[in-house]
């Protein structure tokens, strides 16, 4: 996805993330699933495709439209309540947003083959004070396209146009994540 265009600090990004991934696709055989490896993909500006339109009703019942954050980064987290890696990265995951939240920038779970029930169950024991949207027919994960998930958990960072920048495969650390986090920060100036 990259070209030989992009930005020194995407590279540098690249070569940092390298120490953060492990090599092979892991199996979780308490779950029965196949997670991701950490592998991430950053987008160089002129590579990232068109605007993703991601809306949905939240656990709470209130309509969310990714739409309404443009000028911001999105952080968009596929999780599920059954998964075992979303609940080992699910801290991670809070502590960025409540780094990052007075930055403007927003974060939004999409919540995969759960009932509300499981689904809300989840949030309050992981104390997940951002919003999620319960997605469970996986219809809105087609919105992607090729940078969509492709393992649950998955991490994608839409800029601040809303084109997917950057993602994650599989479970994701403070560290990664504010590393990416701020890369598309930075090729969006």
């Amino acid at each position: 996805m990259l070209k030989a265009g992009a930005t020194s600090l995407t590279a540098i990004s690249i070569l940092l993330l390298g120490g953060c991934s492990t090599a092979s696709i892991s199996n979780n055989s308490d779950s029965g699933f196949i997670s991701g490896n950490g592998a991430t993909v950053l987008v160089s500006q002129q590579e990232r495709g068109e605007v993703i339109e991601l809306a949905g009703e939240t656990l709470e019942g209130e309509q969310l439209d990714t739409a309404d954050w443009r000028g911001d980064p999105v952080v968009v987290n596929l999780w599920a309540s059954w998964c075992g890696p979303c609940r080992a990265e699910a801290d991670e995951l809070e502590n960025v947003y409540l780094q990052f939240e007075s930055s403007g920038v927003k974060f939004v779970g999409l919540n995969t083959r759960d009932g509300l029930a499981a689904a809300k169950a989840f949030n309050t024991r992981f104390n997940t004070s951002y919003p999620s949207i319960q997605d469970k027919d996986g219809q809105l994960l087609l919105v992607f396209g090729n940078l969509g998930p492709a393992a649950t958990p998955s991490t994608m960072i839409l800029d601040s146009q809303g084109r997917v920048a950057a993602r994650i495969l599989g479970p994701t650390t403070q560290s990664q994540l504010r590393v990416v986090l701020e890369a598309v920060i930075e090729s969006d100036k």
